[in-house]
């Protein structure tokens, strides 16, 4: 079992550049972590994640909780494209996602908040999940 945030990144990376309703709007390549360049307009960049162990659970298992932010990026004044792709995302979200080696306990796509960027060119999303992955030690 890898750490469970990146657990997570994994099965939400898989699942989103799998997806031709988010593909067609940001290229797979571009649904990634990392940071965000100009000339890589639109994406998707996973992060900021937190992790909370929540402990021991029958069977030899331990939970944590993990909150992880998605970033849509989009070289788009009006907002539309990167809205659009918010929407594309949290579509995609909605089935149960295919986790390696850990199960899904919980799974939240809780909210989407469009911060006003300093360049008015650019439009900034941040799409707030939150999952229970539970493993055996």
């Amino acid at each position: 079992m890898i750490e469970p945030s990146l657990a997570l990144q994994t099965a939400i990376n898989t699942r989103l550049s799998s997806t031709p309703a988010v593909t067609a709007l940001v290229a797979a390549d571009q649904i990634r972590t990392g940071s965000m360049r100009r000339e890589q307009l639109p994406s998707v960049i996973m992060q900021g994640s937190q992790t909370q162990y929540l402990g021991y659970a029958s069977g030899n298992q331990y939970l944590a909780r993990v909150w992880l932010d998605l970033h849509i990026w989009a070289l788009d004044a009006g907002g539309d494209l990167a809205k659009a792709i918010g929407f594309a995302l949290h579509q995609a979200l909605r089935a149960p996602l295919v986790m390696t080696d850990c199960d899904l306990d919980f799974f939240e796509a809780k909210d989407i908040r469009w911060p006003r960027d300093p360049d008015p060119d650019f439009a900034h999303g941040i799409f707030t999940l939150e999952a229970v992955i539970r493993w055996k030690l």
